[in-house]
C-alpha cells in the first residue's frame, strides 16, 4: 500500500481551494466532485514532488464530516492505494482496523470503489485501487517548472 492522498475537511471548498492555492503553492487538478453518499464536495489539489490534497466541504449535517467542519476542520482521512481492496480489508481487519464503510462506488474516483477504515489512534483511513480520479488534470509541464523552482 501506498499513500494517495490526505482528505482535508474545509468549511468551504473555495475558500480551501483558495488557501492551499495561495499559502502552499497547491494547483487544484480535478473537477469538483459531489459525492452522494458521503455527503460532501470534494476537490483533488496537487504540487509537483508533494502528496496529493483532497478537501472535503460537507454538504448535510449528516455528512460525516460536518462535526469537523463545525470546529473549524482538519486532517479527515489518509487514503492509501493497494492492488485489491477486497483482499487488502481483511488483511488489515486482521491487524486490527475497524471496517466503517464497505465498499461502495466513490464519484470523485470514477465510480471505483472505495472503503473507509478505523485503525485506531484517532486514525481514518480511506482505502482505493485504483489511480483514477474524476476530471484528473495532470499538472502542466509550466507548472512544474514554476512548483520545483528551477
Amino acid at each position: 500500500m501506498v499513500i494517495d492522498h490526505i482528505g482535508i475537511v474545509v468549511r468551504s471548498l473555495e475558500a480551501g481551494i483558495q488557501q492551499w492555492t495561495t499559502m502552499f503553492d497547491y494547483h487544484l487538478c480535478s473537477d469538483i466532485v459531489v459525492n452522494t453518499r458521503q455527503k460532501v464536495r470534494v476537490a483533488f489539489l496537487a504540487k509537483r514532488e508533494s502528496l496529493t490534497i483532497k478537501l472535503l466541504e460537507p454538504l448535510d449535517p449528516s455528512s460525516a464530516a460536518s462535526t469537523l467542519a463545525a470546529k473549524g476542520g482538519g486532517l479527515h482521512h489518509i487514503c492509501f492505494r493497494c492492488g485489491d481492496l477486497k483482499t487488502e480489508i481483511p488483511l488489515l481487519k486482521e491487524k486490527g482496523a475497524r471496517l466503517l464503510v464497505a465498499p461502495q462506488p466513490g464519484e470523485a474516483f470514477n465510480n471505483r470503489d472505495i472503503a473507509f477504515l478505523f485503525a485506531g489512534s484517532n486514525l481514518n483511513i480511506e482505502l482505493i485501487d485504483t489511480t483514477d480520479k474524476a476530471g484528473w488534470i495532470p499538472l502542466s509541464e509550466e507548472l512544474q517548472v514554476l512548483n520545483h523552482g528551477s
